[in-house]
């Protein structure tokens, strides 16, 4: 059983060295220009609790499919939000900042694993994009531009934002599949 920790913990190790190393090519990357990192923070706060909630709850002042679409969507958003906080809270990984790492916009918490604005963000997308599969590939662009947004402007390594990321496609698609 040691052996197994020992291995799992090396792994654990790389995987770590290479998220960093990904973050240490991408961040800040696209946002050098003043106009690039003003549209790199306007696409980031597409993840953002007023934006996802907002267009999670929106649709249900109306009827008929958007009215249910939105029902799931706000549901995918809560399942998916409670499960990045659950993660958050037992992996405890600091964010870039707190190796010295500038951020572009503000650190929304201490922790960086999984990424909530990039979990958010594709929560919405998929459950619009599974009620209505002609959304869905503008959709899931915007979403992974969200994810993408979060590592250029420093507050995120490569890694939270792909596990944010499955936790809400997980999450989409087995209330898709119940539903």
């Amino acid at each position: 059983m040691a052996m197994v920790s020992v291995q799992m913990s090396s792994w654990m190790a790389r995987l770590d060295a290479h998220d960093r190393r990904l973050y240490a090519a991408w961040a800040y990357a696209a946002a050098r220009h003043p106009l690039a990192l003003r549209g790199w923070r306007a696409v980031t706060h597409a993840g953002s609790a007023p934006a996802t909630i907002g267009a999670a709850a929106l649709p249900l002042l109306g009827s008929g499919a958007p009215h249910a679409a939105a029902r799931g969507a706000l549901l995918t958003l809560v399942i998916a939000h409670v499960l990045v906080q659950l993660v958050k809270r037992t992996v405890t990984r600091g964010r870039p900042s707190t190796t010295g790492a500038l951020t572009l916009v503000p650190d929304p918490d201490h922790f960086s694993f999984p990424s909530g604005h990039s979990s958010a963000a594709m929560a919405v997308a998929l459950a619009y994009g599974l009620a209505f599969p002609i959304l869905l590939p503008p959709l899931l662009v915007v979403a992974l531009l969200v994810g993408l947004s979060r590592v250029v402007l420093g507050v995120h390594y490569p890694g939270d934002v792909l596990a944010g990321q499955v936790i809400a496609a997980g999450t989409a698609v087995a209330l898709h599949l119940l539903g």
